[in-house]
């Protein structure tokens, strides 16, 4: 069993950054998969990013609308992956959850509230 606690999330005007952090409970963090999903009410939870396993430097991916905004990156060493969010929009407004993955066993963490508003 994996626990996921995330952090970061708040209040921030539009054009703005916040920086989410995931902690996680393993030693053997490096071998999953990390991922960064967010949810808004009435709305299927959407994928934002994710990492893949292994070197911190491993292979990234984005949804088309964070591209070029959002970048993920991973601590091996402190069982941390990170989201830094940046030129944020109202649109951005959701519930941030972290996801550990590893064939067929998934973690969650609670989730964390991001709130982009003037």
């Amino acid at each position: 069993q994996v626990q996921l606690v995330e952090s970061g999330g708040g209040l921030v005007q539009p054009g703005g950054s916040l920086r989410l952090s995931c902690a996680a409970s393993t030693s053997r963090f490096s071998i999953y998969a990390m991922g960064w999903y967010r949810q808004t009410p009435g709305k299927q939870r959407e994928l934002v990013a994710t990492i893949a396993s292994g070197a911190s430097g491993g292979s990234r991916n984005y949804a088309g609308s964070v591209k070029g905004r959002f970048t993920i990156t991973r601590d091996n060493a402190k069982q941390k992956v990170y989201l830094q969010m940046s030129s944020l929009k109202p649109e951005d407004t959701a519930v941030y959850y972290c996801n550990a993955n590893r064939w067929d066993y998934t973690y969650w963490g609670q989730g964390t509230q991001g709130t982009v508003s003037s």
